[in-house]
């Protein structure tokens, strides 16, 4: 369900519905033209984070240190520290999904400052993520503001600008009135994310709706439908219903199966984790 695209010489992303993640890398040295693709087993920065990476059984302080452990491995290994902003977003993306919201924050921090002329900012969607975990609700919506600029159909990018606004203002109007939204006279094609955004927005869609286009679709439309009923709860203040369906998404088929490599699955854990709700 994501997208993300780097500029001059970051990486350019994919995911398609079933979770297969395919990566193309632009050399600052070549036109954007030129571009060399890659499966994510030979790339570090896709979004694909093995399932052994978060274990619910285990505290998170121990899921901090296994991962910060790997990566300290990983350095001694090579006998060099790869600074590169492909490098730094793995690593940052491999510490939230072991729970460490603060280290994935000051990666993603050193991967945008790697980048001097600031074109990889409006691509750290993962960033975004990890403001609004880490409870900082101005700077995620400043994110994912500026990632729509860019890529103005990104209904995911609307919906966590309009969760972080929430969350700015506990008890407000839902949804804010300073929600984005789509260019006019478009939509975005498939039905868990038109109707997410629907419900999100106050355009019509209800939860029910979205319970039932989970439920009518395929393994990940299920996930997607109950990880967005769970923030959508949570941004609401109902907490225990946001639980119940967030519980749920990281429990489905598609987050314990297919879809354990989705980076998305492993928000939806983190989620609970950081919550007590695992």
């Amino acid at each position: 369900h994501r997208e993300a695209q780097w500029q001059d010489g970051a990486c350019l992303e994919s995911v398609n519905m079933r979770g297969t993640v395919f990566v193309s890398l632009v050399f600052f040295s070549l036109p954007c033209a030129a571009l060399i693709s890659l499966p994510t087993s030979t790339i570090a920065s896709s979004r694909t984070v093995g399932a052994c990476d978060l274990v619910p059984s285990s505290p998170p302080h121990s899921l901090v240190s296994q991962a910060r452990r790997r990566t300290s491995l990983s350095m001694a290994s090579s006998g060099s520290i790869d600074l590169s902003p492909r490098s730094l977003v793995s690593r940052g993306m491999n510490l939230f999904s072991s729970g460490d919201v603060a280290g994935s924050i000051d990666l993603f921090d050193k991967a945008d400052a790697a980048v001097p002329d600031g074109s990889l900012r409006p691509y750290l969607w993962q960033r975004g993520l990890s403001y609004y975990y880490a409870d900082r609700f101005r700077e995620g919506s400043d994110q994912f503001r500026l990632d729509v600029r860019v890529n103005p159909l990104d209904v995911e990018e609307i919906v966590w600008d309009i969760a972080c606004q929430a969350r700015l203002d506990p008890g407000g109007t839902f949804p804010p009135q300073n929600k984005m939204a789509l260019p006019e006279g478009r939509k975005d094609r498939r039905k868990i994310m038109s109707t997410v955004y629907s419900l999100f927005r106050g355009d019509g869609a209800t939860e029910q709706d979205l319970f039932t286009a989970g439920h009518d679709g395929s393994t990940s439309d299920e996930f997607y439908s109950l990880f967005y009923l769970g923030l959508y709860c949570e941004s609401r203040g109902e907490t225990g219903k946001a639980a119940s369906y967030m519980k749920s998404a990281a429990s489905s088929k598609y987050a314990m199966g297919f879809g354990a490599s989705d980076y998305m699955t492993s928000v939806a854990r983190v989620h609970c984790k950081l919550r007590g709700w695992l």
